[in-house]
């Protein structure tokens, strides 16, 4: 028995070795967000093992990337606008690019559409509906910085978004930085 517990060992050192940033978690009455901040070597691998080419992982490598899990808990709909989220570090804004920027940017560096799609789908929607009990994510890309930033997201609710407007804030998001 006791070899068998010794062979394990190795095993959960590896799998907690890849662990991911704990995750920074919102909770309000109507939402449940998590943000998950991925390092660079997490993210170049996911893209590499996909066969992204390595000027493409050259440039996402120098980006900050929080995965994004969004809960709709109340009893009616959600609606995500990303053009409604606002970052920033320092006391300064941060940009995020929207989507459409990076369309272009792999467009101008003649990405495979194979590999534009695939990276894609791996981002949060710019914009989606969030019906009750429905759960969905993605990555947000920001420029990389090593300060704190904060966010004050707001999320228009009701079948028409002629509900209440719903506001979260926190300045403890982070970039994820590759162990040294």
């Amino acid at each position: 028995m006791r070899k068998k517990i010794l062979n394990i060992i190795p095993l959960l050192l590896v799998v907690t070795g890849m662990q991911a940033a704990q995750p920074v978690i919102l909770k309000t009455p109507e939402l449940e967000i998590d943000f998950t901040p991925r390092t660079p070597n997490q993210m170049t691998s996911f893209y590499e093992a996909r066969g992204f080419p390595k000027a493409m992982r050259d440039i996402l490598k120098k980006q900050c990337f929080i995965t994004v899990g969004i809960l709709n808990k109340s009893n009616e709909k959600i609606w995500l606008d990303l053009s409604g989220w606002h970052f920033s570090a320092d006391g300064k804004p941060l940009k995020r690019e929207h989507r459409d920027y990076w369309k272009k940017r792999w467009q101008n560096m003649a990405v495979p559409l194979s590999k534009q799609s695939t990276f894609r789908w791996t981002l949060l929607p710019e914009t989606l509906d969030y019906l009750p009990g429905e759960h969905e994510g993605g990555n947000l890309i920001l420029p990389f910085t090593d300060k704190a930033i904060s966010l004050t997201a707001s999320f228009a609710t009701g079948e028409n978004k002629q509900g209440k407007t719903l506001t979260i804030t926190t300045d403890k998001l982070f970039c994820a930085e590759d162990a040294q």
